[in-house]
């Protein structure tokens, strides 16, 4: 426990079997449950941990699942309608089996999944695990000991003495960052960290794909965490859900940690396109859920204004090239005028909405 706060965290594993062992053994004493789901890992890492599992002897202090603790009556139907709704959640994670034989009192959990899902499923069934037993601090950590146990209790001080409802580790403020990190990594983390902030809402947020995380038990419950993009862009998307949410975030300085033995399983060329596009469509998602259907917001016109101006100035774009490259043609002043309208005030209206998108969302960054 971290100040009478129970503290747990998921490692997501995929065929991890030569480093898993080392995350479990470095583990600060203050983590209350490991909760490890194997992505269905083709190697030995389940009986790693299963003999991990052995020497702990549930040892652990009790902690008992909050599921069934609503009674239901007239004056709390709608808490028990959530309760019910969040026991039948399961079905939607990818299927899986939980190891242990005591829950409640084991300190390391292993949750096997029954088909592999991706790094974002893992951590998403960890999550439920977390969600279900009441957890009031739940860290994130790979399983192939990339990460500083060390850093992990700066990671989760904000949620527990500040009330901070996400917490990112940064390593892109570490003075190291630009020595330490691959070029292809360090630039592909500030292409997808700046198309992040205009999608989450979260504007000054720099380091995005750090999986190193810690999020609140208010947060856990205020977004459908089944539905967390399933690969590589979990990081990215969990962020839009959480700024919906109206969720606080703040990012604390970690180091890098390369070449302990971990061999990378993201192939960059790959997720960049993948996660750009799932990136545009969550803009819009939040767009039109936080600043229309739950609360009215200028800017939602003004970003569409400046999208709708844009595409209207396209054909007159056309016709102006048109004249350009077919020698003897003049270019009619009408079109260019319109189309110089145009543009200005699509990049007038753009501007506007950005200004008023991180005014608003100012509050939520700490």
């Amino acid at each position: 426990m971290l100040h009478n706060k129970t503290i747990a965290v998921v490692v997501p594993a995929y065929n991890e079997e030569t480093q898993i062992g080392q995350v479990i053994e470095t583990m600060p004493e203050f983590v209350d449950r490991i909760i490890i789901v194997n992505d269905k890992s083709n190697d030995k890492t389940a009986e790693v941990v299963k003999h991990y599992i052995e020497k702990d002897n549930g040892h652990a202090f009790k902690i008992p699942s909050i599921l069934n603790n609503i009674k239901k009556s007239k004056y709390n139907h709608a808490d028990w309608v959530v309760q019910e709704q969040i026991k039948k959640e399961i079905e939607y994670f990818i299927p899986s089996e939980v190891v242990n034989k005591n829950q409640e009192s084991e300190s390391i959990i292993l949750i096997n999944h029954l088909k592999n899902g991706g790094v974002g499923a893992a951590i998403a069934r960890g999550y439920k695990w977390a969600k279900d037993y009441g957890i009031e601090c739940t860290a994130v950590m790979a399983g192939d000991g990339q990460m500083d146990p060390t850093e992990l209790e700066s990671i989760c001080r904000p949620v527990v003495e500040d009330g901070i409802d996400y917490v990112k580790g940064n390593r892109l403020i570490h003075r190291s960052s630009w020595l330490v990190i691959p070029k292809v990594r360090f630039f592909g983390n500030s292409i997808l960290s700046i198309l992040t902030k205009i999608a989450s809402g979260y504007w000054h947020v720099s380091d995005t794909q750090t999986g190193y995380t810690a999020i609140s038990n208010k947060a856990l419950n205020s977004i459908r965490i089944h539905k967390i993009y399933k690969s590589y862009g979990m990081p990215n998307d969990i962020m839009v859900k959480l700024n919906i949410a109206m969720n606080t975030l703040k990012e604390v300085e970690i180091k890098p940690v390369y070449d302990v033995g971990e061999k990378s399983k993201m192939k960059v060329g790959r997720v960049i396109p993948r996660i750009s596009w799932l990136l545009f469509k969550s803009f819009f998602k939040r767009l039109w859920i936080k600043y229309l259907f739950r609360d009215f917001h200028p800017l939602f016109l003004l970003y569409h204004i400046s999208f709708i101006l844009f595409f209207v100035s396209l054909p007159f774009l056309y016709l102006i090239l048109q004249k350009v490259f077919i020698p003897g043609q003049a270019i009619v002043s009408n079109n260019l005028i319109v189309f110089i309208f145009l543009i200005i005030s699509s990049f007038q209206s753009l501007l506007f909405a950005m200004w008023m998108d991180i005014q608003d969302n100012e509050r939520l960054y700490k």
